[in-house]
């Protein structure tokens, strides 16, 4: 039998769609070939910045991404790409005012659709959120750095549509689990927790997070990992988003 949710909100990455590092163009750097956009990237930041090598711009990227984690985890804030970019600007020592303009903006870009060519969106989760739209308002929470991404991500599979919300963590400012991620969802709704499941893969994050608020939560967990020491567990526990169809969708 069918729950009585009013709403849905999903996760987008891992939950929705699914990254396939595969996907990303072959580069070599520093004599071992790998999956990344930074070849790309190169290709745009040569024009400007000759001098930098692929591998310096390798080493700037892990850099700069090492820097985000960390600031993430102090308090759940976002950094969002720009300011991402920027401190890779720093790593290289480049000034971007002496550089072409918005070339920032046009790596962000670039990484964008690169990364947006790794996605992979299983068909079986199309015919499941084609039945769940007819019984369930919908809304995906995602925490990611640059909303264009996510929206391109969406469009690509063709169901932005699907929801009435698409919430992603740059523009809140906050990622999941801080609260008020999932709160603005559910104020630009007219929800109470209540009303509404939280399905995502991560138990620390988007269970948790959900927890915190007094949603219900489904946990995607397909390897049958073990929750984690001092996490509760979820409201439901399933192998594959399909499996949601014996939850929300009477037989």
């Amino acid at each position: 039998m069918s729950r009585p949710y009013r709403a849905v909100l999903f996760d987008l990455f891992d939950t929705l769609v699914r990254f396939d590092r595969e996907r990303l163009p072959l580069v070599r750097v520093n004599g071992r070939e790998i999956r990344s956009s930074v070849g790309r990237l190169h290709e745009v930041l040569a024009a400007s910045a000759p001098q930098v090598t692929l591998e310096a711009l390798h080493g700037a990227l892990g850099e700069s991404w090492k820097e985000a984690e960390r600031l993430r985890a102090i308090d759940h804030r976002e950094v969002a790409a720009p300011e991402r970019f920027a401190y890779l600007f720093r790593c290289l020592s480049l000034d971007p005012d002496a550089c072409a303009p918005g070339l920032i903006t046009t790596l962000i870009e670039t990484h964008r659709a690169e990364l947006a060519k790794a996605v992979a969106f299983p068909p079986h989760h199309r015919t499941l959120l084609d039945d769940l739209r007819q019984r369930y308002r919908m809304a995906v929470v995602s925490n990611f750095d640059y909303t264009p991404t996510a929206l391109a991500i969406l469009g690509a599979a063709g169901i932005v549509e699907h929801f009435e919300t698409i919430v992603v963590s740059d523009t809140v400012g906050w990622r999941k689990p801080a609260p008020l991620i999932f709160q603005q969802t559910l104020d630009h709704m007219g929800l109470v927790p209540g009303d509404t499941l939280f399905v995502g893969d991560r138990i620390d994050i988007d269970v948790a997070g959900a927890q915190a608020m007094g949603m219900d939560s489904a946990w995607i967990n397909p390897d049958a990992e073990p929750i984690p020491p001092g996490l509760r567990p979820p409201t439901y526990e399933v192998r594959d988003l399909a499996d949601l169809r014996g939850i929300l969708i009477a037989s």
